[in-house]
């Protein structure tokens, strides 16, 4: 009887432990996808300076900067200075497009792989 109520204990205390750690990791989880959508939720979106004209529109998010297309450039701007404003988004203060821009080719190069096509591929049954 004794080591079956030690058993039970130590089940008890166990199952305690266990419920604690996922309970922990649920929080976490549930964090990790709540920053996740709202990431999300960032991308695809036309960007706004502070005087309302149209920068480009916001493609990813990379750590804590997120990146805008604006013309055939890439510009970074930490999420910081960004704000939604209904459906778009809005760039608060002064853009600095010189430190943007170096961010976002960093970005891009990093990022993206140049495919070289040549031109008589596909063509070969001619």
């Amino acid at each position: 009887m004794f080591t079956s109520l030690l058993r039970y204990q130590f089940n008890i205390a166990t199952n305690n432990m266990l419920f604690f750690f996922s309970k922990d990791r649920r929080k976490k989880r549930e964090k990790i996808e709540e920053e996740e959508n709202y990431k999300n939720s960032m991308i695809c979106r036309f960007v706004l300076d502070g005087v309302g004209r149209k920068i480009g529109e916001s493609v990813a998010i990379d750590k804590d900067i997120i990146i805008i297309k604006s013309g055939s450039k890439y510009l970074g701007v930490p999420l910081k200075h960004v704000e939604e404003d209904g459906k778009t988004l809005l760039v608060k203060g002064l853009v600095d497009r010189f430190n943007a821009e170096k961010m976002g080719e960093k970005w891009r190069q990093e990022n993206f792989k140049e495919v070289k096509c040549d031109g008589n591929e596909g063509n070969d049954r001619l």
